[in-house]
Formats: structure tokens, sequence, C-alpha cells
């Protein structure tokens, strides 16, 4: 996607606004669903606790699966990956229909249908946030993420009340039908889409090392890890909103289903709201700012909820904590794409999507418990007083600003010649490289050299250390492994244009005119050397290459 020619805004991209309508059709049945699935649970005369495992039961799958789910999406065509997970869930609607209908459902088997289309929900979510970034242009992405919001809260401003009127008039069966029904336009339009992605140059990543390279990014990148604890706090408190509701409609407020759908649609509309002013805010208040404004947008939604017992108060209660809610979750999730690389967004954004619903079905449970225990009214009271805990956190640990850190990977980097051949899989691989530093500017060297170490980790290299030669003060020697060669080359193609602050920072500091000499050694093991003949040389020697590409 080229940046010459931008337009106005996401919708005038086709591709955009066709997804962007095929996604409302399908979150209207999302919705249509939800209020089916929490109705029948409290028709079924379950417990609070078991009325919000509803909303835990679709949560849960998002903590347990999201980190594969990012690895399969930043390896795999991600179209394929949402195509296949919009198929599991129109399979799984269609089940839990035909459950439905023949009046063989149970709280515990309508929770094993809402944990399954979970998991549909789980392996759709990161390849889904991660392709919006290939749909639009990189400046565009908050306005994008913040309509896809607002797309998603005009239905459920609407699709609770259309929920609700669909269970009292038909029945739960033909919501989980409709449902069922949305998930074809969805699938049609991505059928459809061939997007223009740049070549593959590498082999794609075993799954496991997958994983367990998008979790080192994140704990190694300390403006994504923070976020994930802010949204984390965030979350945990504002789930008892959603999942109290069925019980505000029914305890607090004496209605029916089709009041459930009303307090969903009002605390939809104050989510679309939001979503509206968010583009305003994002020009006009810091990150930190809109964060800490929506959490106390959340604190006195939920506590105005649990205590004021009437309708259209209610209502405006709602509102505002829906316009708290879409605020606080658009903004961790514009936050984390633009703090990654294209290489590794799905896998950031799975984190980051784990982090928030462990914190949504960790508070669903939670307050659950306290309204089963204390009531409604104190546990959304409590709630409200738990969120200011973000405002909070905020003061000690505020959200960095990342909107301009070019994350473009950096071409100044070739794969060296070797005098050994060398095959993707060879290594263990040893890398030295050697600095030249005159005394006055070690201090800050040593400053420098640790932000290159966590740029080191985060990329993929291990056993980072740096030393300083005995015999000549001004000589350091930075060294790190890793795994193959293949996994050299890799570490390298990581690097972003952001990260050459930190190279422009060492070779400042380095004596004048000197240039790093690296060296590239492949680690064997002197029992692999036959016996019948003396090692070669040549394989004990260094591979040198005075290169300034390090």
């Amino acid at each position: 996607m080229t940046e010459t020619s931008e337009p106005a805004s996401p919708f005038s991209l086709p591709l955009f606004r066709s997804v962007w309508i095929a996604s409302l059709a399908s979150n209207f049945g999302g919705l249509i669903q939800s209020v089916g699935a929490s109705w029948t649970m409290t028709g079924m005369g379950a417990s609070a606790e078991m009325i919000a495992l509803v909303q835990s039961s679709i949560s849960l799958p998002i903590v347990l699966l999201s980190v594969w789910a990012g690895a399969v999406a930043d390896n795999l065509d991600r179209r394929k990956v949402m195509l296949c997970a919009q198929g599991f869930m129109l399979l799984t609607s269609l089940a839990l229909a035909a459950a439905a209908y023949a009046g063989i459902l149970t709280p515990w088997t309508l929770l094993m249908f809402t944990f399954l289309i979970g998991c549909g929900t789980a392996v759709n979510g990161p390849a889904w946030q991660a392709s919006v970034g290939d749909m639009v242009p990189r400046p565009m992405l908050p306005e994008a993420v913040a309509l896809n919001s607002m797309g998603f809260n005009i239905a459920r401003s609407v699709g609770p009340a259309i929920g609700g009127a669909i269970v009292a008039a038909f029945g739960a069966s033909i919501a989980f039908l409709t449902n069922a029904i949305t998930y074809t336009g969805l699938i049609f339009v991505l059928g459809r889409w061939k997007p223009n992605l740049p070549p593959r140059t590498l082999p794609r990543e075993r799954i496991g090392l997958a994983m367990l390279a998008g979790v080192r990014y994140v704990r190694l990148s300390p403006s994504i890890r923070n976020v994930l604890v802010r949204s984390i706090v965030f979350c945990v408190p504002a789930a008892a909103v959603p999942a109290m509701m069925p019980l505000v409609a029914r305890d607090l407020i004496g209605g029916g289903p089709l009041t459930f759908g009303l307090l969903l649609g009002g605390f939809g509309i104050g989510a679309v709201c939001g979503a509206l002013s968010s583009r305003h805010l994002r020009r006009t208040l810091s990150t930190e700012q809109i964060v800490r404004m929506a959490s106390a947008a959340l604190a006195v939604g939920a506590t105005a909820t649990g205590l004021l017992g009437y309708l259209i108060p209610t209502l405006i209660a709602l509102a505002v904590a829906g316009a708290g809610w879409v605020l606080a979750l658009s903004t961790f999730n514009v936050e984390v794409q633009m703090a990654s690389p294209r290489w590794v967004v799905a896998r950031a954004l799975a984190l980051a999507q784990m982090a928030a619903f462990g914190g949504l079905a960790t508070g669903s449970w939670l307050f659950g418990v306290i309204a089963d225990q204390q009531g409604v009214t104190v546990s959304l009271c409590i709630a409200g007083g738990v969120s200011l805990i973000c405002i909070a956190v905020g003061f000690v640990s505020p959200l960095p600003t990342v909107e301009d850190l070019d994350l473009a990977p950096f071409e100044g980097w070739s794969e060296p010649d070797t005098a050994i051949p060398v095959e993707p899989r060879s290594g263990p691989i040893v890398i030295t490289i050697e600095h030249r530093v005159p005394e006055a500017n070690i201090p800050l060297f040593l400053i420098a050299m640790n932000e290159r170490k966590r740029i080191r980790g985060r990329d993929g290299a291990s056993a980072w250390t740096l030393m300083r030669d005995l015999g000549d003060p001004q000589l350091w020697v930075e060294r790190y492994h890793v795994a193959t060669w293949l996994d050299y080359i890799r570490h390298n193609k990581r690097r972003t244009n952001a990260d050459q602050a930190n190279s422009a920072e060492l070779r400042r500091l380095r004596v004048e005119g000197y240039e790093p000499v690296v060296h590239r050694r492949l680690e064997r093991q002197t029992s692999s050397i036959p016996t019948t003949r003396g090692p070669d040389p040549r394989e004990l020697d260094a591979m040198t290459d005075p290169t300034r590409s390090t």
C-alpha cells in the first residue's frame, strides 16, 4: 500500500469499505447471539456466577489461543486464516441454533457452544486486526481502528435491542440462526480480496518458535509491555458492566429480554459516540490523557448503573461507560499496532488481545461472585472504584507516544559472503563485533550498549555480553549467539529504521573514522572432527568481515 496519494478517509478505499460493511453485519449477528446466550442462561434460572460465565466462556479461548493464533497469522496468509475462522464460527452457530431449537441446551452445553465460538473469535482476531494495516496506509491506521470500533458499537447500539426482540418473539434458536447467516457476507468479501503483499524472502518460522519470538519481542518492548499492563488493569473492572447487564435488567429495573437489549443498546450508543470522538481527541490530547478520561467515564458509568435503578437514567449511565470502554480499548489497539513492525504485528496484537480478554474473563467471574454474595449494586460500585486504579497507574507509568516511530525494515543490511560454505541450518553461530571507544565516551557508550542489548534480544539473539580488552583500553567486544545461520539472517532483517538511532549513537561514540570489525563464527564440537584426517584450519578460523552493517 503506497502512501503517495493518501485518501481522505479509510472509507474512500473500496476494500476497507466493503470489509467494514460486512463486518458490521457480522457484528450485528454476534450481538444478537450474545443476547440470546445471556438471556437463555438467565431463563434457565442459573446463578449470577453462571450468567457471568457466558462472557467468560467467550473470553477464555482468546486467552488460551491468542499467542498461537498470532503466530499463525504472521506466518500464513491472513485472509485464509480469517476465512477458516469465519467458516468454523458459521458451523458452530448453526449447531447451537439446532440444539436450541431441539430443546436440548443446558447451562453447560450453552457454555460449550459459546466457548467454541470464542475459539473462532480467538483465531480470527489477530489476523483481522493485523490485516487492517494491509488495507490502509500507516497514517490512516488510528482512524481505521476507530472506525472498526465504531462499526462494532453501532451494532452494539442496535443489535442487542433487535436480539432482545428476536428472543422475546421467536426464541433463542432464531437469534443463533441469525448470527450464523451474518457470517456469510464477510466470508464472501474475504474470498474476493486479493491482498498485494510484499514477497516473502525467508522461510516461515515453525509455529512454536514463532510464538516464542512474539512473546520475546513484546517482553523486550517497553512501550508494548506498558500497554498490556494498562489493558489488564482497565479490563478487569470494565468486564463488570456487560457481565452484570442481564441482572441489571432483571433485578434492578425489573424488565425482560427487551429491556436487556435496550441496556446493551445504550452502552453501544455511548461507544459509538466515543469512537466518533476518537479522531478529535487524538489531535488534542495525549494517549495517556485519553486513557485516563476513558477510565473516569467507566468509573462513573459503572457506579451510576448500580445505583440508579430506573431505565432512562441507567441508559445514560451505560452510554457514559460505553464511551469510556471504546476509547480505552481502541487506543490500546492503536498503540500496539503503531509500536510493532509488520513481521510481528499479529503476535503483538494477539498478546494485547490475550491481556484484554484475560482481564475481561477474570473480571466477569470476579464481579459475578461478588454479585452472588453482595448483590449487583455492590458489585458495580466496587467495579467503578477499581477502574480508578488505571488512572493511578498512568501517573507511575504513562503510555508513550509511538505514532512517529519508523518501523519499516532497515534496507542497509545484506547477507554477507563466507569463506566456508554455510547452510541455513548451520549453527550455532557466534557473532563478535569490535568497537574502539575513547575513554571520555565510555559512560555514554555503556548506556547505548544497554539499548543495543535490548534490541539484540528482542530480535532473536541470545547470550549477549560486552567485554573490555585488558591489554587495549579502547577495545570493546560485543558478543551474541543465534541458533542457526538462518536465524542470524532473520535477526538482521528484523532491524527497523527506528533502530538506526542506536547505531548512529554508537558510531558517534566510537573513535573517529573507526569501522567495527565483525567476526562470524560457526561453533563446532571437537568430537565432530573426523579422526582420519587433521582438522581443516579454515573451519577453525574466524570469518572476519570489517563492515559497518553489524
